[in-house]
């Protein structure tokens, strides 16, 4: 089965806040087919854009992997919410991960950008 991770930010009005996240996830999307980058709201391209482009390109599952910090109202209602209706709507499979701020990676940074801020 063909999958697609769509990593889903919030989104902003402000476009020099989407365009951050546009830049911190082009390295990995020009390198690879199967990922994307989505918003949840207030910018492009849009979750139901995403997915509908990547059904068009013969993609039948999905991974989305929110690029949030924590798992707060969006993640506990609204886009479960938002993938119940794409998913009855397509037909395919959709998995909402945890929050990129639960991985250990990112704990780790966090962990490492701390200490060298303090050694300075």
């Amino acid at each position: 089965m063909k999958t697609k991770i769509i990593m889903l930010a919030h989104g902003s009005s402000n476009a020099s806040w989407s365009d951050a996240f546009v830049h911190m996830t082009q390295g990995l999307r020009d390198q690879d087919a199967n990922a994307a980058l989505a918003f949840m709201e207030l910018s492009e391209p849009s979750l139901e854009s995403v997915v509908a482009t990547s059904i068009a390109e013969g993609f039948e599952a999905f991974k989305v992997l929110p690029l949030f910090l924590a798992k707060g109202r969006h993640l506990k209602k609204d886009v479960p919410m938002m993938i119940g209706e794409l998913v009855a709507q397509h037909q395919v499979s959709i998995e909402l991960l945890p929050p990129i701020g639960e991985h250990s990676a990112i704990q780790s940074a966090i962990e490492d950008i701390v200490s060298a801020e303090l050694a300075k």
